[in-house]
């Protein structure tokens, strides 16, 4: 499998691509006599959702509006990105597309296409070539940047196109027109792939092995976005610590570029591996004010046997002995990780050892999760599977201690006064607002009349206030804002 950069050659046809794509919906356009519109329906991780950023600004290049409604069949053209690390991810996707087949059948215009990581697992592909005939385009995330050309052939044979690439692409985020979702904050990735292959994961079948950006068209890109107002930018990559730019740069010279552009209030970065965490990534964290201090390090298991069956060169003294390190040398930072319960051969001894090392590196939140077996992955094949309700009384006992230790980390900022980013209206609605402070809390908050503060969303979205803390939750905190920054 080879990984092939995108040519001028490409970009012409790109281009050519997205010019009769404009014509073809501007005719439609006209002869329905409304506006065109688009609905991009994203699953699973933050690169599905930096490259559903880039199909919408695909979309709105080629004249469509993104539609307004909540409504999924409200849309001319509906793009489903899918994820295949999560079994409800798939099912989702099967119980949406049952809604369009009377649609399609009603509007033959309507034009449905399938990306994402789903599609590279061949059980799938054959699924929706049988059952879900009138899909029009099915392809895979390494061809993002085909998405034109792949939709033009669509549209000219008017069949089901299927194309799933042999190698893997890169093309730089300069190569695409983006629609970012959010005013303040930028996803940027970094490098695509993963090299790992832990038995459980689908991904490096699903995203292809690991292939950086340069490191010259990130800081570009970073630049950019800061003279464009954002002011957080979120660095991304399967594992992002593997970053190897052509230069010999390291990620550790990527966050570094990041962290010096004054503009940005504040600088993340997802996922790391242990086996890539380096003491120079560390000390950035604990140096640089605006490099948040919050490391998310994926632990998976607290057993050294459950670790080699899935294939994480790490034992967990190693792993426990980084956090330790973290710990140490950022002073108030938060520790978060994932853990998978139920892996094959999974002993009630191998999760003690799991609830121990909980206990041991008192993460400040950690994501938990149930293990399903996904097709194409080694450890789908294994005999020793664990029966469902083993599983889901251990992950009932695992939540127990995380909850506990996420509370205990909450329950000690009450009574400070914390500098939060303001990211807009909390889910909890009444006017609440909601935000992060620099080590990834999240903070839920509520505005005095008497601070004389305009509260409408746009004006504060992005901006930088002080928060007194009040209450802790098991997943957030409770305050009362201060003062806005800069007033």
């Amino acid at each position: 499998m080879a990984i092939i950069k995108t040519t001028e050659k490409d970009q012409t046809e790109f281009s050519s691509s997205m010019s009769e794509l404009t014509e073809y919906f501007s005719q439609l356009s006209a002869r329905k006599g409304r506006a065109l519109t688009y609905n991009v329906l994203t699953y699973g991780c933050q690169l599905n959702e930096s490259d559903s950023e880039k199909l919408s600004g695909m979309l709105s290049g080629m004249g469509l509006e993104e539609t307004s409604g909540g409504e999924l069949d409200d849309a001319d053209v509906i793009v489903f990105n899918t994820c295949s690390v999560r079994e409800n991810a798939d099912r989702h996707l099967y119980g949406n597309l049952g809604v369009f087949k009377t649609l399609k059948k009603n509007d033959r215009d309507v034009i449905i296409a399938i990306c994402g990581c789903m599609m590279k697992v061949p059980e799938n592909v054959a699924k929706i070539k049988k059952s879900y005939p009138f899909v029009d385009l099915v392809f895979d995330p390494q061809q993002l940047h085909r998405f034109p050309m792949l939709l033009r052939d669509s549209l000219r044979t008017k069949k089901q196109l299927v194309n799933i690439a042999v190698d893997d692409y890169i093309a730089e985020d300069s190569y695409f027109p983006i629609e970012r979702k959010r005013k303040f904050r930028a996803l940027v990735p970094i490098m695509y792939g993963c090299n790992n292959f832990c038995t459980y994961c689908i991904v490096p079948y699903a995203r292809g092995r690991e292939r950086s950006r340069s490191f010259d068209e990130i800081v570009r890109e970073l630049e950019e976005l800061a003279s464009k107002g954002y002011k957080e930018v979120m660095l991304l990559g399967q594992n992002v610590n593997s970053y190897k730019g052509e230069d010999g740069k390291t990620f550790a010279d990527i966050l570094r570029a990041a962290s010096d552009i004054r503009e940005f209030s504040r600088v993340r970065f997802m996922s790391s591996h242990p086996k890539d965490l380096s003491d120079e990534v560390i000390e950035i964290m604990a140096t640089r004010p605006n490099v948040e201090k919050h490391l998310h390090l994926a632990m998976q298991s607290g057993s050294d046997k459950v670790l080699k069956d899935m294939n994480r060169p790490y034992t967990i003294a190693r792993f426990l002995e980084i956090a330790d390190t973290f710990r140490k040398k950022v002073e108030g930072g938060s520790l978060t990780t994932d853990i998978i319960v139920g892996f094959p051969g999974e002993t009630e001894e191998d999760f003690q050892q799991t609830l121990d090392a909980v206990a041991k590196a008192k993460f400040d939140a950690a994501f938990t999760f149930q293990y399903s077996a996904r097709p194409g992955t080694k450890a789908a094949t294994y005999e020793n599977q664990i029966p469902q309700d083993v599983v889901t009384e251990r992950f009932g006992r695992l939540m127990e201690y995380t909850n506990r230790y996420a509370e205990e980390s909450n329950g000690r900022l009450v009574g400070k006064t914390m500098e939060v980013l303001i990211e807009g209206i909390s889910k909890a609605g009444d006017m609440t607002f909601s935000g992060r402070t620099i080590t990834n809390h999240l903070v839920n908050f509520t505005i005095p009349e008497e601070l004389g503060i305009d509260i409408g969303p746009d004006y504060l979205e992005g901006r930088l206030c002080e928060v007194r803390i009040d209450h802790a939750r098991p997943y957030s905190v409770d305050g009362v804002l201060v003062s806005l920054k800069g007033e």
